[in-house]
């Protein structure tokens, strides 16, 4: 399912995709969507987006001169397990575009499509970012650590670290590939209780005694676990494309699965976690592992991998 990655990435989509196109008329929402109606109608205006963790905010800007005079509208969406955006002609709307966004005369018809296939992504009118979502842990890193250390005392602390990890108050952008990608890195179990994991770096401080230069190249060779989780969904981003997801290209699908280390990858271990989410592992799982749990299972070079599981709650 999407992560903070994909919403980036798919930002940076639709401000190169939109750059200079000339949107008109009404909004247009399929009539299978429960999510609500966009009240929005101009007979010219500009779209650009910006990224915030696991959301995305879409601005609809009417350009001077647009009738009917008004305001711009923000729109802000989750992408749930399978949301995207397509860039269609208008007389070939891809499957499942659930919102339509149209170009005006007189440039080529097209069609700026909010595709969904399961229909668990959502938008809210706006523009407002889901309220007790934690600062971004791509954009706003220090504002996210900050967040994390202060607040440790919170029950969700005594939670194991794979679960932790997925809670959006905190790890704002952090879904199911990135959390078993960033504890494989540090060799940290899943199951380790989280403010025990957590707590330690409260106390990381780098030797007064180092020059600047030598306290940076030990943080680079050394990361923490929230460096880890600013720094590896970085390294998506950097990858370009769409990142995971089921309308990314073979292209964009081989350089990801090129980058994995862990998620999916033959030789890990998996188990299931108390939310039904499987976090892919290698070697203990740690001492909060589901009791009962049988011997986690791994994976064979020629099974298949990168599961589309997950729920919609993200």
């Amino acid at each position: 399912m999407p992560e903070g990655p994909e919403l980036h990435l798919a930002s940076r989509f639709l401000n190169e995709a939109c750059r200079g196109l000339v949107f008109g008329g009404c909004v247009e929402k399929s009539p299978v969507s429960r999510n609500p109606e966009v009240p929005f109608e101009s007979s010219a205006y500009c779209i650009s987006s910006s990224a915030r963790g696991k959301e995305l905010r879409l601005t609809l800007s009417p350009l001077p001169g647009a009738e009917p005079p008004r305001g711009p509208l923000a729109l802000v969406f989750r992408f749930g397990m399978s949301g995207s955006f397509q860039l269609a002609p208008r007389d070939a709307l891809p499957a499942h575009a659930h919102l339509r966004f149209y170009t005006a005369p007189p440039g080529p018809p097209l069609a700026l499509c909010f595709v969904d296939i399961r229909r668990f992504g959502h938008w809210d009118l706006g523009g407002e970012w889901q309220p007790g979502r934690g600062p971004c842990v791509l954009l706003e890193y220090e504002q996210f650590r900050e967040n994390v250390l202060r607040n440790l005392a919170d029950k969700v602390f005594d939670q194991p670290i794979c679960e932790a990890l997925l809670d959006q108050r905190f790890f704002n952008g952090i879904g199911n590939y990135l959390r078993a990608e960033i504890l494989y890195r540090l060799r940290i179990p899943p199951f380790e209780k989280a403010r025990e994991v957590l707590e330690a770096l409260q106390q990381r401080r780098p030797s007064p005694e180092l020059t600047l230069s030598q306290k940076i190249r030990a943080k680079l060779q050394n990361p923490d676990l929230l460096e880890l989780c600013h720094s590896v969904p970085k390294e998506v981003v950097q990858l370009g494309g769409k990142g995971y997801g089921p309308e990314s290209g073979e292209d964009d699908f081989a350089a990801f699965r090129a980058w994995l280390q862990c998620y999916g990858m033959p030789g890990m271990s998996s188990l299931r976690d108390r939310r039904g989410r499987t976090i892919w592992f290698q070697g203990d799982p740690g001492p909060l592992a589901p009791k009962g749990h049988r011997r986690p299972r791994r994976i064979k070079a020629d099974t298949p991998s990168l599961e589309n599981e997950g729920t919609a709650a993200s």
